[in-house]
């Protein structure tokens, strides 16, 4: 499907860049910055699968496969359509991530205060994911104001940043090393 034989082609050197369908366009678009944003996400998952077992470590890999289809998805502008098929995020995966949100929480206790991103390293490491992941649903829900873009995309990015969070708990020994936030502490 994909095949690289040069990393490097010069054509950004004006500051514009290829998206999907061959269109050029500004590297400061908004379209560039929400896909931009989804790969930071999904490298911030590499670095928290470092810290992970098998059952963390497979879901975040199926994630990190799903962050590529989304990139795709949004590097493809819906108008003109495209003369292939686009790859676009589809609802199952939505609901896979929804599937496996719910499986994690039955396992722990109901919150009592916000969560403090720490407790183990693949934990704060999902909550720096997470907020990367906040950042590319803004722009992609942005974006969705000015151009046509997938619905399930903008769905995807918002159950991804609930799923990185419930995941940090499930891997802070179901929320038994949660760090919470104390309100006024230090005043």
């Amino acid at each position: 499907m994909v095949r690289l034989t040069r990393i490097y082609t010069r054509g950004g050197d004006a500051g514009e860049t290829s998206l999907g369908d061959g269109s050029r366009v500004a590297k400061h678009s908004l379209r560039v910055a929400a896909y931009g944003t989804v790969d930071e996400t999904n490298a911030a998952i590499g670095v928290a699968r470092l810290h992970c077992r098998q059952e963390g470590d497979e879901m975040l890999g199926r994630i990190q496969n799903d962050l590529f289809d989304l990139g795709a998805d949004l590097c493809t502008p819906h108008e003109p359509p495209p003369r292939h098929e686009a790859l676009r995020i589809t609802d199952a995966q939505v609901e896979r991530l929804e599937r496996e949100i719910d499986a994690m929480n039955e396992r722990l206790a109901p919150l009592s205060s916000f969560v403090l991103p720490g407790g183990t390293p693949a934990a704060a490491q999902l909550h720096v994911a997470r907020t990367i992941a906040r950042r590319a649903e803004r722009l992609i829900a942005e974006l969705a104001t000015q151009e046509t873009i997938n619905p399930a995309a903008l769905r995807y990015a918002n159950r991804l940043s609930d799923h990185l969070f419930v995941m940090s708990r499930h891997l802070n020994d179901d929320g038994a090393l949660d760090v919470l936030w104390a309100p006024g502490r230090n005043r």
